[in-house]
């Protein structure tokens, strides 16, 4: 995906926010849903970089524009830590954050919570202090994995890490990015929790083609992927279960300004209807429809919504 805990760019925000904002208004999505209880609110919705984020931001405003609001995305702006700054800075009204992201790059937090609940409620909790609001999380869990060809899986008899863990050192065959190459919850650590053999090769490749590179199977047996990317369907891969749950949860969420939250607190009850039809599988689709078919997030965004009777 490009995921959360992504290497930031330096773009700063007041050049990135100047950009033309991508994506719909109220008149494009308010045919559907008839109800006008958000009449009043307006803002932007931001996102990071990607095309999941895109979606997500336009599914947040399309669904709230057909309620009576009338807000706009933003899918300009470059980097995690700028989407951050500029929704905490009331530049944004909101925008889907992933709570591994909150609590170990905005709160500062080096020890992942294994819980998932746990760690929404403690990301939450840190988060309110400082004015922001999480909404119940979808169940989509945009974490790191290593992923395999179908065939190669088969082939290996393997379905964890703990099973590629004992294969033979010649089939420990990694492409991972620079960074996942040296964080704490990258290679090193998986290295370590899973005993990986210290004979393993590590080839390190950009996002993009590690996905390429791993179903071509020539550079590497597994590439490291992000869960809900679409092209791992689309590329026949396997995603090896992290059956020692070493990887920190990414579970998404709608964050909002409270201020925002406490005048329209109808907002809840909206996205309530929306976030837990966003499996990490339903993700994976919508995110193929624009990284392999190369479909519009706006109109992926709107297609769905009306699919599933929100708009």
């Amino acid at each position: 995906m490009k995921k959360p805990a992504m290497t930031l760019l330096a773009t700063g925000v007041a050049v990135a926010l100047s950009l033309t904002a991508c994506g719909g208004s109220a008149s494009s999505t308010s045919s559907g849903a008839g109800s006008n209880e958000l009449e009043g609110l307006t803002g932007v919705f931001g996102a990071k970089d990607f095309s999941e984020q895109f979606i997500l931001s336009h599914i947040t405003s399309q669904v709230l524009n057909a309620h009576g609001a009338d807000t706009t995305t933003n899918t300009s702006v470059v980097g995690s830590a700028n989407v951050r700054t500029a929704f905490e800075t009331g530049q944004f009204a909101g925008y889907w954050e992933y709570t591994g992201t909150s609590w170990i790059t905005y709160n500062k937090q080096t020890t992942p919570i294994k819980d998932k609940t746990e760690m929404f409620k403690a990301v939450k909790d840190a988060d309110a202090k400082k004015g922001i609001a999480w909404l119940d999380p979808a169940p989509l869990n945009n974490t790191y994995a290593f992923a395999v060809r179908e065939d190669k899986a088969k082939e290996l008899g393997i379905k964890s890490l703990s099973d590629v863990a004992k294969l033979p050192a010649s089939e420990q065959t990694f492409c991972v990015e620079s960074e996942f190459s040296t964080r704490d919850d990258g290679w090193p650590g998986l290295r370590k929790e899973y005993g990986l053999s210290p004979d393993a090769k590590v080839s390190m490749l950009d996002t993009g083609v590690i996905y390429t590179a791993t179903q071509k199977g020539q550079d590497c047996n597994f590439g490291e992927v992000f869960e809900t990317d679409g092209r791992i369907p689309a590329l026949k891969l396997q995603v090896m279960e992290d059956d020692k749950n070493f990887f920190p949860i990414y579970q998404g969420a709608l964050t909002v300004k409270a201020d925002i939250l406490a005048k329209y607190p109808a907002i809840t009850d909206i996205m309530a209807k929306v976030s837990p039809k966003l499996t990490t599988e339903v993700m994976q689709q919508l995110n193929a429809k624009a990284d392999v078919d190369g479909e519009d997030p706006e109109d992926i965004a709107k297609e769905w919504l009306e699919s599933e009777g929100l708009i």
